[in-house]
């Protein structure tokens, strides 16, 4: 079979998987030659691993200078009688299998990361398999819904504000349109169903239980992955249901860090640039703002995506002869610095307001936009034969 691009929406229903192994050799490509982590951590535990920021870290971890051993988990979907499966499946193999090429441990767990029993299984694993203790964690589940652990009834997340409704522009990358979208107001429910599902109380409850079951060294780390953005932005993020979100995520930073320091340890949420992931492509109004980003920063040749991202915070930030990790008053990371510098953000505001439905695909970056949303299910990266056929079979005797 020939494996065509399907988007419906912002939602892709199809994913390349030799575009996906593609992807994930250009990431280790580029870290390779980018400045090293030193210093750094050996034996890694990533949560939601399969995608994005999370595929990132471990990457730049494994391959970026520290040789980190790393486990990752993630819920994801192989081959079967509904498709091919999903991208972060085929992101999750070949990843393990160019760790393994280089000597290291790319252990995957798929399945669901809030589950007692996967929790279990990953403590087993690292007891029996993975030196007994971790060095670094990494929190960055990106998902919709999260199961109550008490009673098993889902909270559902929601993308709304919390004062007036909102309406703005917002792309439909099916169609390559702009469409006007309402954001509407939430309820006190919807507000704290988001905090729950998107917050930081699952995070803090996997420290809890590694700590727990001893598998946490001494100065072990951990970190979250926030946005906060400019002004701009602020009535659809910073003002909404994400925004009460995130400032949970970055009290409960604070809470982990005092409970980590008693073994050394020290826990961070970085706030990283915006970009194109799989969870920014449903945020209402925003992508407006990220075609006038991107344009603006590559034009000033200071662009990165996720990958350059997260080399910079483990190579520059998180690890490193200095062993002071630089914050700011509210103890964030901030690799979100070259978005926000004043002569960035005045050019994009400038260019935001020329951008219209008509003019939008050559105004913007629509291009580099909808490239990065190809590339993240595996189409559109240079060295593919997208035309090749493809053995179902073959697909279902990759492991992951």
């Amino acid at each position: 079979m020939i494996i065509e691009p399907v988007v419906k929406g912002v939602v892709a229903r199809s994913a390349h998987p030799f575009g996906c192994q593609q992807a994930i050799r250009n990431q280790i490509n580029y870290v390779r030659t980018a400045d090293p982590v030193t210093d750094g951590p050996k034996k890694v535990l990533v949560l939601g691993a399969s995608s994005g920021f999370g595929l990132a870290s471990r990457i730049s971890l494994a391959f970026g200078g520290s040789m980190a051993d790393t486990i990752g988990i993630s819920f994801e979907r192989g081959p079967s009688e509904k498709g091919v499966g999903t991208a972060g499946w085929y992101n999750n193999i070949f990843f393990r299998e160019e760790a393994e090429k280089a000597g290291l441990i790319g252990k995957n767990f798929i399945g669901d990361a809030f589950s007692p029993q996967m929790r279990q299984q990953v403590i087993e694993y690292i007891k029996t398999e993975f030196g007994g203790q971790l060095d670094l964690v990494v929190y960055s589940l990106a998902t919709g819904v999260r199961p109550n652990p008490e009673t098993g009834e889902l909270w559902r997340s929601s993308i709304k504000t919390m004062g007036e409704p909102v309406t703005g522009p917002t792309i439909n990358i099916e169609t390559d349109t702009m469409e006007q979208m309402t954001i509407g107001t939430a309820t006190p429910e919807e507000v704290e169903d988001t905090e729950k599902v998107m917050g930081g109380e699952d995070w803090a409850s996997w420290i809890d239980i590694l700590s727990d079951a001893g598998v946490l060294a001494t100065g072990c780390k951990t970190v979250a992955y926030s946005y906060v953005g400019p002004k701009a932005t602020y009535p659809i993020y910073h003002q909404g249901t994400l925004g009460r979100a995130k400032a949970h995520l970055h009290a409960t930073a604070d809470q982990l860090n005092n409970k980590m320091s008693e073994m050394g340890g020290e826990a961070y949420v970085s706030v990283c640039k915006a970009l194109v992931t799989k969870a920014s492509v449903f945020i209402p109004a925003f992508s407006p703002y990220i075609l006038a980003l991107f344009k603006v920063m590559k034009d000033k040749g200071v662009h990165e995506g996720c990958i350059e991202q997260m080399q910079r915070l483990y190579a520059q930030r998180l690890y490193g002869k200095d062993k002071i990790v630089p914050v700011d008053d509210n103890r964030l990371i901030r690799v979100d610095d070259w978005e926000l510098e004043e002569d960035i953000q005045q050019q994009v505001s400038e260019l935001m307001v020329k951008i219209t439905p008509e003019n939008f695909t050559t105004m913007g970056d629509y291009q580099g936009y909808k490239t990065d949303f190809m590339q993240l299910n595996g189409f559109d990266l240079e060295g593919v034969d997208y035309q090749a056929d493809i053995s179902f079979e073959t697909l279902t005797q990759l492991v992951a």
